[in-house]
């Protein structure tokens, strides 16, 4: 593997990190500590305090007191709000699915609050540093102190706020929701109308290369491998969708040319693809769908035995059914030219559907919700259908489901 493309891999995997937006912030609040006391100490921020007795500290002591203090409590407070989190974590983990935790840690309003506490803390600590004992208070950084002082009755706001939202984000209801809203925002960022056209080049000679390791296709390097296929003269198929596990030396690429390849080329067009571990669902959004779908087999599971939240899943994945009846992720990918030059096979819609659903019916078919839900999604997804591409599949469950129920009677 190539270091750019290492680089690229380590990159998306700290992007989604818990810990990459409260570094960001933590960074932010250290150069805000550096301004404040380069305007202490200047000519003007002297004058200022020279003039308003009142923000002015004399006494060292006090101020190392105060921002200890402040120091003190809001790491307190940030240990107890790092704890509900992972208390959160855990719960969804133990109740859903831990496929879902990728979307709570990604959740961008927490990070920001544990950044902020994180930062305050940065900052108290910066400024304790820059104290010393001199006899003129002017050298103290006042105004500094004061913004920590108003930062901490901020963070004290936030933390209440805080408590309030992490108790809502673990309601089966709010992950669902968030699930679907991530995949439905990134099938409408990235998704087109379906088309079924081929390239012509797909018959032409071809070299194959193989996977480089054993792991998740997440998919490639669009703007490189662009680069690449221009450079080399050669077109670029893909055999397996994004998402799919390929196992090492299994055939995953094929380099079109008339031309002998070097082994070079082959290297570089190769290093395109990404292959690693995880289900993130702004890489691909059928990862949303397979999210979905375990929530509800897991809440019909008999140790948790819960059909209202398996509906509330299948409410969200018709929904996203729903936009992906004549939607898909390009299959054919233009260079600045506008001449095709990538194929990539997307997940097959009747594939996808039945991968997601059988399971919910085969764990919840003897569920009266749960069949009235089907029923219900059936009907409504199939009127939906204007261009009648799934009426069979639609119809062929709806029989079934109606079969099943006449079985019971």
């Amino acid at each position: 593997m190539s270091f750019s493309k290492g680089i690229r891999i380590y990159y998306n995997k700290m992007i989604e990190s818990i810990a990459f937006y409260p570094a960001l912030i933590a960074v932010g609040f250290l150069a805000l500590s550096w301004g404040m006391l380069v305007f202490d100490f200047s000519d003007y921020g002297k004058e200022i305090k020279s003039g308003l007795s009142w923000l002015s500290l004399k006494d060292a002591s006090t101020a190392r007191t105060i921002i200890s203090t402040v120091a003190g409590a809001i790491i307190s407070l940030t240990v107890f709000s790092f704890s509900m989190v992972m208390i959160v974590l855990n719960q969804a983990a133990s109740q859903m699915s831990n496929r879902v935790l990728n979307s709570m840690i990604e959740n961008r309003f927490q990070q920001v609050i544990l950044g902020i506490y994180i930062g305050t803390i940065v900052y108290a600590l910066f400024l304790l540093s820059t104290i010393r004992d001199i006899s003129s208070g002017i050298y103290v950084p006042a105004f500094s102190i004061y913004l920590l002082i108003l930062l901490t009755v901020i963070d004290i706001f936030l933390f209440i706020y805080f408590l309030d939202y992490v108790t809502q984000t673990v309601k089966y209801e709010t992950v669902i929701d968030r699930v679907r809203l991530q995949t439905f925002k990134n099938m409408e960022a990235d998704f087109k109308e379906f088309q079924s056209k081929k390239p012509a080049w797909l018959s032409s000679p071809s070299k194959i290369i193989s996977a480089q390791k054993s792991d998740y296709f997440q998919g490639f390097n669009e703007k490189r491998l662009l680069e690449l296929a221009k450079k080399h003269q050669v077109q670029v198929s893909f055999l397996i969708p994004p998402g799919q596990f390929v196992i090492k030396g299994t055939a995953c690429m094929k380099i079109h040319s008339n031309e002998i390849i070097s082994d070079d080329a082959l290297q570089e067009i190769s290093d395109c693809a990404d292959f690693y571990t995880g289900q993130p669902i702004d890489r691909n959004p059928d990862y949303g769908f397979r999210q979905l779908s375990e929530v509800a087999i897991k809440a019909l599971s008999p140790g948790i035995n819960d059909p209202g939240t398996a509906v509330l899943a299948l409410h969200a994945l018709f929904a996203l059914f729903d936009y992906r009846l004549y939607q898909q992720l390009p299959q054919l990918i233009e260079n600045s030219d506008n001449m095709v030059v990538i194929y990539l096979p997307t997940s097959d819609f009747i594939e996808l559907f039945e991968r997601c659903l059988q399971p919910i019916w085969n764990y919840g078919k003897d569920d009266g919700a749960i069949q009235a839900t089907f029923l219900d999604m059936l009907t409504q997804i199939k009127t939906q259908d204007d261009r009648h591409l799934f009426s069979v599949l639609f119809d062929e469950w709806i029989l079934k489901i109606k079969q099943h129920q006449t079985s019971l009677i």
